[in-house]
């Protein structure tokens, strides 16, 4: 009977230890990556202008050969791609971004999901944009990829 006892009051303990109430619901999802592709020469959005086609789009992880999801945004003459999967957890990715042949960029990401104080959040240890010039706009977070068309 005192092993029964002893069974029950370490089970409670272990249930006691694992309640915080201090930590309330605290949870913030990455932040995902938005880009305009524009042309070096003229600044027009090459998907509003009708160079490249949505349609066309790829976006692969190169280091394991995985295509990744993502957005295309068509709104008010404002086309945009965007990628909302990177950084859930713990990962390196370095997503090559394809339109139809053309490789149009490399984004080069080293994502790391930590908790402090009880919250949940990604660190983005290292973000590169390879193989393109860029700009990105500190207002909306938007990277302005420039693609050479010649």
């Amino acid at each position: 009977m005192k092993k029964v006892y002893l069974v029950l009051i370490v089970i409670a303990s272990l249930f006691q230890s694992c309640k915080n109430d201090d930590c309330g619901e605290c949870f913030t999802p990455p932040q995902g990556f938005i880009f305009e592709l524009v042309n070096t020469e003229t600044g027009e959005n090459i998907f509003t202008n009708d160079t490249y086609d949505p349609e066309d789009i790829a976006i692969v992880n190169t280091i394991n050969d995985t295509e990744r999801e993502f957005q295309f945004i068509a709104e008010n003459q404002i086309d945009l791609i965007q990628i909302s999967k990177v950084g859930w957890e713990t990962e390196i990715v370095n997503l090559e971004v394809k339109v139809g042949e053309d490789t149009v960029f490399n984004l080069y990401v080293n994502a790391e999901r930590t908790t402090d104080d009880c919250c949940s959040f990604t660190k983005y240890n290292e973000i590169e944009i390879r193989n393109a010039e860029f700009e990105l706009d500190s207002q909306t977070g938007v990277y302005k990829i420039l693609v050479d068309l010649n």
